[in-house]
């Protein structure tokens, strides 16, 4: 008996210190007249501090919203493998977007849903990330419209390392209250290693407002996943399993001089 305990305990630690997200990640996070105007896209599905990769399916829909008019971009993105800190590689994609129009560019993603044996149910986040063009400060804070969601209430770039970044968690529209808000920082080349399992995924709670606020300690990319549980089950098997909505939000900071 206490053996099997011992193996529970390790295994919901293992489990705890591996948190999901789906991830965009732009080769630039502000792209001005001066420099490439192509951006590149990586689309993962990712263990980001541990650098561990998961499979990636073909996603449900993929775009980005331009001064409030959506494009469907689902068919530029290409299948390419990803090759994580184990020296495995995991389906994922990428795509080109040749930046034209000053404004806010809002990459969005829908993933296919996602079985995780391990917790028994299904994975769905929804994943937003933000690219200014050439200086235009429009359209950051406009909501996509997806099942849920995180706006930021910070512009989310040209932010330095140790900025406040805040965002308010939403689902259908509407604030979550109390809703809980994993952050993970994209470690990719290992620089960070973590002391303990609980400093890989900091995890925090939004206020009655839906209301989070996070200081980014680091300069790169830093993920938001704020995550609810869907009102309608998946079935796996014959059997009906819950499904985890998450709104991710990934936003850049940089290192100061």
């Amino acid at each position: 008996m206490q053996r099997l305990l011992t193996t529970l305990l390790l295994f919901v630690a293992t489990a705890s210190a591996q948190a999901h997200f789906q991830m965009i990640i732009p080769s630039d996070d502000m792209v001005s007249q001066s420099e490439s105007k192509r951006l590149k896209l990586d689309v993962l599905f990712w263990h980001p501090f541990e650098g561990k990769g998961m499979p990636m399916a073909a996603p449900e829909q993929f775009g980005v919203m331009v001064r409030g008019k959506k494009h469907d971009l689902l068919k530029s993105l290409k299948p390419f493998q990803r090759t994580d800190i184990e020296n495995k590689s995991h389906a994922a994609f990428k795509a080109l977007y040749p930046i034209k129009r000053p404004g806010d560019h809002v990459f969005f993603i829908q993933p296919a849903p996602y079985w995780e044996p391990a917790e028994e149910s299904f994975i769905v986040h929804y994943t937003k990330v933000i690219v200014n063009g050439f200086g235009l400060e429009a359209g950051w804070d406009q909501d996509i419209g997806l099942k849920t969601e995180i706006t930021p209430l910070t512009r989310p770039y040209g932010l330095w390392a140790g900025n406040l970044f805040t965002g308010v968690v939403k689902v259908k529209g509407k604030p979550v209250p109390f809703a809980e808000v994993e952050v993970e920082y994209f470690n990719q080349d290992g620089k960070y290693k973590a002391p303990a399992d609980p400093m890989i995924t900091q995890v925090l709670k939004a206020d009655k407002n839906g209301v989070f606020h996070y200081v980014m300690p680091w300069d790169g990319w830093w993920g938001f996943a704020a995550l609810t549980e869907d009102e309608k089950k998946m079935k796996h098997k014959g059997k009906s399993y819950p499904v985890e909505n998450g709104a991710v939000l990934w936003v850049r900071t940089h290192k100061g001089r």
